[in-house]
């Protein structure tokens, strides 16, 4: 019986361990989140939908809003 206890204890410990090391390398869950939010640079004017770069926010806003006059800063692209 303390075999499997101690079993348990020592996996514990690893899990606790591991979770140290991960989070000391900085791959959590909030730090992607965070880098992946100051790539989306260009907000649409209407719809307030965040795009990486300006391309990609052309298409989007004439596709998705076709009846709206494009934007000064997309008439360029």
């Amino acid at each position: 019986m303390a075999r499997g206890h101690q079993k348990i204890q020592s996996q514990a410990k690893t899990a606790e361990e591991q979770a140290k090391i991960k989070k000391q390398q900085g791959h959590s869950d909030q730090d992607q989140k965070k880098a992946a939010q100051k790539a989306l640079l260009h907000v649409c004017a209407i719809c307030m939908s965040q795009m990486p770069d300006p391309r990609t926010y052309k298409q989007h806003f004439e596709n998705k809003h076709p009846k709206s006059p494009l934007p000064e800063e997309l008439k360029s692209i």
